[in-house]
């Protein structure tokens, strides 16, 4: 069985989704995926290659770990890897498109990704907020005939009521 399928199963079983024991591997996941992060990003033009076990040595994470990792990052890369058929022995490239990862991190709704200092050096603030912008806008439906209600929710996705949000006067 390819290891991602392993990863998946395991990782987005309903026991894992629903218990303690999925809690506690989520939390350990974030830590680890925020710490890979954090290397890539400081030194982005460093193009990172090798096998997934590899990887997995050389940011000290179990290779179920990195397999997910991958699994998360393979959308937001140059050119993607096999994930589908990898075993730990397949060769993977992290050629990062910054942009893309940017977006997808803020898509995930991953503010500990998206929010690192490492970002700081590769993005502009300006820039960021464009791609934040983009990306909360991809998903607002704008329906020009109808008007908004003050209590509706606001349609730029906050959550908030109109009348707290965009339509505060």
């Amino acid at each position: 069985m390819a290891l991602l399928q392993e990863w998946r199963e395991y990782a987005y079983s309903e026991e894992m989704q629903n218990s303690k024991q999925g809690e506690k591997l989520w939390q350990n996941y974030f830590t680890l995926e925020q710490g890979i992060y954090e290397k890539l990003l400081s030194d982005p033009s460093e193009i990172v290659e090798g096998t997934v076990e590899e990887l997995a040595n050389k940011y000290e994470v179990p290779l179920s770990m990195m397999v997910g990792f991958l699994d998360g990052i393979n959308d937001s890369l140059k050119e993607a890897n096999p994930i589908d058929t990898m075993e730990k022995d397949t060769t993977v490239k992290l050629d990062i498109d910054l942009e893309k990862l940017y977006y997808n991190m803020v898509d995930c709704k991953a503010e500990w990704l998206y929010t690192l200092p490492q970002w700081d050096n590769l993005l502009t603030e300006e820039r960021r907020k464009e791609l934040y912008k983009e990306q909360k806008n991809s998903g607002t439906i704008h329906n020009e005939n109808r008007k908004i209600g003050r209590n509706d929710p606001c349609p730029c996705g906050s959550g908030k009521k109109y009348k707290q949000c965009c339509g505060k006067k």
